[in-house]
């Protein structure tokens, strides 16, 4: 019993860490997204005029449009995981309440074919249930830790501020400089912010930096010379 004992602080160390990780990886692309959405719209905006009113606006405009749009959705999504894991939760209750034995004969089951033997598997299984039965059948049967159930409003926050970190990048970057030099100096801006972006979310999922930078530039990239071409095409000129 003491190995369990001991690996299972271990183990709620690693889980937290898994979603913490999973929280700033989200934030990341979150931000991600905010540069990306808020600089296309920004410049097609410039490639249409030159009238720094009228491309801030917009930027200002497509920043909480987004940011609204990425917290609405998250919380949205939250909601519902969180429905379906509550739902589970009360079923898993019912079922402990209703027949215990069979329910710790499960949990043990868990156990033996993750290696442990039929006794060890039925002593933890035991011990775990008297802890604290709910919890110890989250965990091993649905992967889920009645403890620490995702809030929708932290979930919406969190997407509404990455969003927002994202997107006053490109919006700063068009509206301060002369018009020369207006669409260039947010390209550069936003190339950077991408590049950082690209490199931590790789980072953060152990996966290869430069194809992840690659990836992330030549989107951004791609989406400002679009809008750019489309901004020219339908441009109107200002006096």
């Amino acid at each position: 019993m003491s190995r369990v004992e001991h690996a299972h602080p271990g183990e709620q160390h690693r889980n937290g860490l898994g979603s913490r990780l999973n929280w700033l990886r989200a934030g990341v692309l979150g931000a991600n997204d905010g540069i990306v959405s808020v600089a296309g719209l920004v410049v097609g905006v410039a490639g249409a005029t030159t009238d720094r009113t009228a491309i801030v606006v917009a930027g200002v405009a497509s920043l909480v449009a987004g940011a609204l749009s990425m917290a609405g959705g998250e919380y949205v999504s939250v909601s519902t995981q969180r429905d379906t894991e509550r739902a589970a939760l009360a079923l898993e209750q019912y079922e402990l309440d209703t027949m215990p034995e069979a329910e710790e004969r499960e949990l043990a089951d868990i156990y033996q074919d993750k290696g442990l033997s039929p006794g060890l598997a039925a002593e933890v299984a035991r011990e775990l249930t008297r802890h604290d039965a709910l919890e110890a059948h989250a965990e091993a049967e649905l992967g889920i830790d009645p403890n620490e159930l995702t809030s929708p409003w932290h979930a919406a926050w969190a997407s509404l501020a990455a969003f927002t970190c994202g997107g006053v990048l490109p919006l700063v970057a068009i509206a301060l400089p002369p018009v020369a030099l207006r669409v260039w100096a947010c390209a550069a801006a936003v190339l950077v912010g991408l590049t950082l972006t690209g490199a931590l979310s790789a980072r953060l999922g152990n996966a290869p930096a430069g194809r992840a930078v690659l990836r992330n530039v030549g989107v951004g990239a791609l989406t400002m010379l679009v809008t750019y071409v489309v901004g020219v095409l339908f441009g109107v000129t200002t006096r």
